[in-house]
């Protein structure tokens, strides 16, 4: 007699659609190695419009991408305001120079 031997094979889980991953933590204090980071973070992340709506231009998924989020905070938190990050995204150059701050 012979015996079969069935083995059922499971996807590993992985997350919904909906489900967001929590976001990377801040520096104690931001350097400004951290600072070009978080330049490169924001303009390789930044916003592309999708037939499917607005996506991240690196990885596709719904913008703004966790990247993009932490970028935009290390530069808040360096004295940035937002039309300063948005022109840096603007711009697209990922090496670009950080706006001069007294004291940053």
């Amino acid at each position: 007699m012979s015996s079969t031997t069935t083995r059922t094979v499971r996807p590993r889980a992985s997350r919904g659609a909906g489900e967001v991953l929590r976001e990377i933590p801040l520096p104690p204090y931001v350097t400004v190695e951290d600072a070009q980071f978080a330049v490169r973070a924001v303009v390789v992340h930044a916003p592309r419009i999708w037939s499917g709506g607005t996506v991240c231009r690196n990885d596709a998924s719904p913008h703004p991408c966790r990247l993009h989020r932490w970028g935009t905070r290390v530069l808040a938190q360096r004295g940035l305001r937002p039309a300063e990050i948005a022109a840096l995204i603007e711009r697209g150059d990922p090496a670009a120079e950080l706006p001069h701050r007294p004291g940053a």
